[in-house]
């Protein structure tokens, strides 16, 4: 049962803050382009790469710590779901280039953030 918790309390957290950074990119950058997801993405990324790595090579937190940041936290910040919703949308409003840029520049950024996280963590701590 404490792993159920770990994930749910791990979950609320990055459900909102999501929620923070996606109300916070549409205030500050308008309505026209999902930025607010795409941040979301990319610093999700980001975020799995460094925690992956320092798990790797420096910290062995406890199983129910691992899954609140990981399955948890990450798992309800990054999102992919909306992503896919993202791209339905700019489709369906005929905005074919915006959305495949949208796919293109979320994927390669997404990606790439992974391995700058994995590669920052390994010049700390290493």
């Amino acid at each position: 049962m404490n792993m159920y918790l770990s994930v749910a309390l791990g979950g609320a957290i990055g459900a909102c803050a999501r929620y923070g950074v996606a109300h916070f990119a549409l205030r500050l950058l308008g309505p026209g382009y999902p930025y607010g997801t795409l941040i979301v993405n990319v610093a999700g990324s980001l975020l799995m790469g460094l925690l992956i790595e320092v798990l790797a090579l420096r910290w062995s937190p406890s199983p129910e710590l691992r899954v609140l940041l990981v399955t948890g936290f990450l798992g309800a910040f990054t999102t992919f779901s909306t992503f896919s919703l993202d791209v339905a949308v700019q489709i369906q409003k005929g905005a074919f280039i915006a959305a495949g840029g949208y796919i293109l520049v979320s994927v390669a950024l997404s990606i790439f953030g992974l391995f700058a996280g994995l590669y920052i963590m390994r010049m700390i701590l290493t």
